[in-house]
């Protein structure tokens, strides 16, 4: 079947969804949960598939551990779909109303798109995350995932589509479309049949379907997040934080990827820190003075390159930079964020209201982990990205953000 052909399935699939119940979409989401739990046995066979033919091939092992789906990862999965049924259906709130003088009633209210395309990498909990959200949010959802996932998508696509059907809802409300390049440009031209992109995925991805795409384009965006030490951080509240961002799971966009140091917090801060990096297994690529601190501690530091400030390395690496003042750490944020998730660690009310207020970013955090800026731990349920952009969303994307809105104007015969 054709993209087009998928695309169509899916507009109509959509009709059902805008008006289903929460009743009829919250019964899905659990049978979708139940066939995925019951299909354990398949879907785990196809990821090892995947992950056989990955690692065959060299891939980085933080791609692998993106692909790698375990039992406590499926299972994850199929509870994320239970917790967006139990999550407010957005469709049909009032974002705001009011009543004219001449006693027009006007309202706001959020309406799905549409037709969602999903457009990812490597990772296959996002097919499930993806469908469960676009549900709930009513709307019907093309994946196309990477050819790398292509087993473990399929079939975590046939399970979720025989929930579907056993709920009594179409099936084509959720489809995975197929995996070459060009299926993806298809998807970008395909307007008027989709009503919104949403790529997920490496900065190229990311960067093709922006340029490129004439279907409105929902950017998450590639995460070179810092973590910023002020002189009046506590040291061990930085420590925790730091290994935490880098080490806890460094595969991830919201982990940390380049630390600064302010030069009067770094003899009382660095070397315990690069002593516990090194133990932690992180290579740092530092500047001078960090080099000099590793030194001290036996602990040796990669000089680092222009580059390494830009890179969002997604593994157990971290760039590392002393800093004379707060507006130096400042300025080298700006120079080379992606405005994803910046962090300061500070005892400063001061240092923390400037860094907030200058630092442009969709998330920004005062003495806590980067690995909070995710749908599930900031409280609102399953994700379907974090958006980089400052048009319709921006941070992590929820239901509310699955949703457009449109206005109801009642009247009772007034004419203009």
């Amino acid at each position: 079947m054709s993209v087009q052909h998928q695309a169509l399935a899916a507009r109509a699939a959509a009709q059902t969804l805008a008006t289903a119940t929460r009743a009829q979409k919250d019964a899905a989401l659990h049978a979708m949960a139940d066939a995925l739990a019951k299909a354990e046995t398949s879907v785990l066979e196809a990821n090892a598939a995947d992950v056989a033919r990955a690692e065959a091939a060299g891939t980085a092992a933080s791609l692998v551990d993106r692909l790698r789906l375990t039992p406590d990862r499926l299972a994850g999965m199929v509870d994320g779909l239970r917790d967006v049924a139990a999550l407010p259906d957005p469709v049909g709130d009032m974002v705001r109303g009011w009543t004219n003088a001449n006693g027009v009633e006007v309202r706001q209210v959020r309406v799905p798109f549409g037709v969602v395309g999903m457009v990812y990498e490597a990772r296959p909990n996002v097919t499930a995350d993806a469908a469960g959200l676009c549900l709930k949010s009513g709307n019907a959802v093309l994946l196309r995932g990477s050819s790398s996932a292509a087993d473990s998508n399929a079939a975590v696509v046939e399970a979720l589509r025989d929930g579907l059907g056993d709920a009594g809802l179409p099936a084509d409300a959720v489809q995975l479309v197929p995996c070459p390049r060009e299926v993806t440009d298809e998807l970008m031209a395909a307007r008027g049949l989709v009503d919104v992109l949403i790529p997920r995925g490496g900065a190229g991805l990311i960067d093709h379907v922006v340029r490129h795409s004439v279907v409105p384009v929902i950017e998450t965006g590639v995460g070179n997040c810092h973590l910023y030490v002020d002189a009046s951080a506590d040291p061990a509240m930085a420590l925790a934080i730091l290994l935490n961002a880098k080490t806890q799971r460094p595969s991830v966009c919201n982990a940390v990827e380049t630390l600064l140091v302010h030069v009067d917090a770094a003899p009382r801060f660095l070397p315990d820190a690069l002593a516990a990096l090194a133990g932690a297994g992180v290579t740092v690529h530092g500047d001078g003075l960090t080099t000099s601190y590793g030194a001290r501690v036996g602990a040796e530091v990669v000089p680092a390159t222009q580059d390494d400030w830009d890179t969002e390395y997604l593994s157990l690496d971290l760039a590392a930079r002393v800093v004379g003042s707060l507006d130096e750490a400042i300025g080298h944020i700006r120079d080379h964020s992606t405005g994803h998730s910046e962090t300061i660690v500070t005892d400063s009310a001061s240092a923390a209201q400037r860094f907030t207020a200058e630092v442009d970013a969709a998330a920004v955090l005062v003495n806590a982990s980067s690995r909070f800026v995710d749908g599930g731990e900031l409280g609102f349920g399953a994700e379907i990205g974090i958006s980089t952009q400052k048009l319709h969303a921006r941070g992590p994307m929820g239901l509310p953000e699955m949703t457009s809105t449109k206005y109801v104007v009642t009247g009772t015969g007034q004419t203009r």
